[in-house]
């Protein structure tokens, strides 16, 4: 770890930051931050606190229900952001259900959208998962640009990491078979050495997509153990309850502090292909877009 880079973030009793992070890899991997936020009540803050015409990447929950998520990125839309609304599979009613969000994404004014199987206990139509409702999607006028998948560095709950594995390689050739440029967006992973693993078995496998990597945002450690482990909104979440150790040991007193995460996965970044950072703000956005600036000085 390159310890030197860690940042003083408010709420640890600091009165300065570190310099900026003058590595071109680093600064050009931190661009683009997508920030993800969550329907529930702290959402309105964190949209407040977005900085103008962020990349947002809108949950979908089993609580809130797609029609929470298509609320939230109109209102993106409208103030000038970019968003990135995900489409839970196991919501998904049917196939006219399909052909509904397909016509809302093309007149949305959002150009990409992600698509996930999703946490419902029972689906609630004919998509146990993601590849069967990609399948569908593609065959409409969706209008999207780009269509985002997802990727397992720290395996799924529910599958092995083989199928797990097979199930991207078939949801990639859905996305090329359409001529719909893709990306996969990973889980949240706190272990470096673990995401490059599992990146350089992926390439090695064939999967080429574009990575946007899964990471904390700079999260107070109360909010992170409670929020995550509370909403079932991923599989990237379960990663909290059955690490709680792990986790804990990198954080301080104030929280999760991404930096050096950053700066270890940026050396292999152009190598490995991963355009950008998924942030994990749990909606404490402020604290996330407040480090964000002062990486970059």
């Amino acid at each position: 770890m390159i310890t030197t880079l860690r940042r003083l973030l408010p709420g640890r009793g600091r009165d300065s930051v570190a310099p900026a992070v003058d590595d071109p890899a680093v600064r050009g991997l931190v661009t683009g931050l997508h920030y993800e936020l969550i329907p529930m009540k702290s959402v309105e803050q964190a949209i407040d606190d977005l900085p103008p015409g962020a990349n947002v990447s809108v949950t979908c929950s089993p609580a809130k229900g797609i029609a929470a998520t298509r609320e939230i990125t109109d209102r993106l839309v409208a103030l000038g952001h970019r968003p990135v609304p995900h489409i839970a599979a196991r919501l998904v009613e049917g196939p006219e259900h399909t052909a509904e969000l397909a016509a809302w994404l093309k007149s949305s004014g959002a150009d990409e959208v992600f698509i996930v199987a999703g946490d419902a206990p029972e689906p609630a139509g004919p998509y146990e998962g993601a590849l069967a409702f990609l399948r569908d999607l593609v065959t409409h006028d969706h209008g999207m640009s780009a269509i985002g998948v997802t990727g397992y560095p720290d395996g799924h709950a529910m599958f092995d990491a083989a199928v797990a594995s097979e199930q991207l390689l078939a949801k990639q050739e859905v996305l090329d078979t359409a001529g719909v440029r893709g990306w996969c967006s990973t889980q949240m992973c706190f272990d470096t050495a673990k995401i490059l693993d599992w990146l350089r078995a992926e390439r090695a496998a064939g999967v080429h997509l574009p990575i946007r990597l899964g990471l904390p945002g700079v999260v107070d450690r109360t909010r992170l153990m409670t929020v995550g482990t509370r909403l079932g909104i991923g599989a990237s979440l379960r990663y909290l309850s059955k690490n709680r150790s792990t986790v804990m040991a990198l954080m301080s007193p104030g929280g999760f502090d991404p930096t050096d995460m950053v700066v270890d996965i940026a050396a292999h970044a152009e190598a490995m292909d991963i355009e950008a950072i998924h942030s994990f703000t749990f909606n404490s956005v402020a604290d996330t877009r407040l480090w964000h600036e002062q990486l970059l000085g």
